[in-house]
């Protein structure tokens, strides 16, 4: 990793649950995911692909969030408050005018800044409802580490997290709907990525059943060199935090959400 390795670090991925259409109760959700996570200390929290709406394709167009939407208020308010850096998913403008929405990241910086990633890889029906992000890799500067932001199926194209560390990443993170006949496969891959190319892997995906799926949960991390630091241990609401300490050893741990609190 780079030379900030040396500095503490904690990261955590949120596994929630979502309710289809309904923003405004996920935006409640995600902001006791915040509370939560700055309880434990965490720098920088990734949640699922399309965690503020739901896995809902057909209904994309009628939920695109540009950066000064009225639901992101409430949470670039809290990644400020807080001091952590969220990652939330949602549909975004798409990167052509003409196009369809795109899946996208919307980056929600301590310092209020913004950033956007748009999923690059499309994958099934999502072609019919959603158009395809430009860049072959994003790495921002979050909580001090070079992020690489990957969405759901981005992370099963090893050329997109090969692209991310050739890009500089020391963290490769991915939002994401990861069901359990899938999730073998794809986390043998993200745990092979963190392995092959020397970062950590985070995966955030959904704590419960979005669009027609069954999440299989089991957010985690592994360590650069392939170690699974921490997973849930199936599907529902919690934090998968793992903490880097300054002599660079990883450590994990799995925190109960009640997003009701």
């Amino acid at each position: 990793m780079n030379p900030s390795s040396s500095r503490p670090l904690l990261v955590a991925a949120a596994q929630t649950t979502v309710v289809a259409h309904d923003v405004a109760r996920n935006v409640q959700t995600h902001l006791a995911f915040v509370r939560a996570a700055a309880h434990e200390g965490a720098q920088l929290l990734v949640f699922p692909e399309l965690s503020l709406t739901g896995y809902e394709l057909p209904q994309l167009a009628a939920h695109v969030m540009d950066a000064e939407h009225p639901m992101l208020v409430p949470l670039r308010q809290a990644a400020r408050d807080h001091g952590v850096a969220l990652v939330v998913g949602a549909p975004v403008p798409p990167s052509r005018a003409d196009g369809p929405p795109a899946i996208g990241a919307w980056v929600l910086n301590a310092d209020g800044s913004v950033a956007l990633y748009r999923k690059r890889h499309l994958h099934g029906s999502e072609v019919q409802f959603a158009s395809a992000g430009l860049d072959d890799a994003l790495v921002l500067p979050l909580a001090d580490t070079p992020t690489g932001l990957a969405i759901c199926a981005d992370a099963t194209h090893p050329e997109h997290a090969k692209a991310a560390a050739t890009a500089g990443a020391a963290l490769y993170a991915s939002g994401a709907l990861i069901s359990e006949h899938g999730y073998g496969p794809e986390s043998a891959q993200l745990q092979g990525y963190a392995r092959d190319h020397a970062m950590a892997v985070l995966l955030a995906n959904h704590g419960g059943p979005s669009g027609g799926y069954v999440s299989a949960g089991r957010s985690a991390f592994w360590a650069p060199g392939g170690a699974l630091v921490a997973a849930a241990p199936g599907a529902g609401d919690c934090l998968v935090l793992a903490q880097r300490d300054r002599e660079r050893a990883w450590s994990g741990r799995v925190v109960p959400v009640d997003a009701a609190a």
